[in-house]
């Protein structure tokens, strides 16, 4: 049976969040930014993918690291579609799930630079 991970499971399920909010920016006529969210959104997952084949402990520490700044820049993107009011689409739900990655990703890079033991 195999192990349940939260941060691959969330981390997937959000990237395809993502691809739904591009889906209706594009519906919206919004082709720029969605864009820049629909790299970073997904980058997220790709990396926390990539990190669970990491060869040593520096680098998962680096591709969560990068998981972590892909989910920064989502927020950003995320807020900037929330303040400008670009298009009339809630991402209320989106503003949160970023949040809970976020918190998770900090806190496994924070303990896979210190001495604990990283498992994923």
């Amino acid at each position: 049976m195999k192990k349940e991970n939260i941060i691959l499971d969330k981390s997937f399920e959000f990237a395809l969040q993502i691809i739904e909010l591009y889906k209706q920016l594009v519906s919206e006529k919004e082709f720029v930014l969605s864009k820049q969210l629909l790299r970073s959104g997904t980058g997220i997952d790709a990396n926390v993918e990539e990190a669970t084949a990491a060869i040593s402990k520096k680098d998962f520490t680096a591709k969560m690291s990068i998981a972590s700044k892909e989910a920064r820049e989502t927020r950003y993107w995320l807020k900037l579609f929330q303040k400008s009011q670009l298009v009339k689409i809630d991402i209320t739900k989106d503003l949160i799930e970023i949040e809970q990655l976020i918190n998770i990703l900090t806190a496994i890079v924070k303990t896979s630079q210190g001495n604990g033991n990283v498992e994923l």
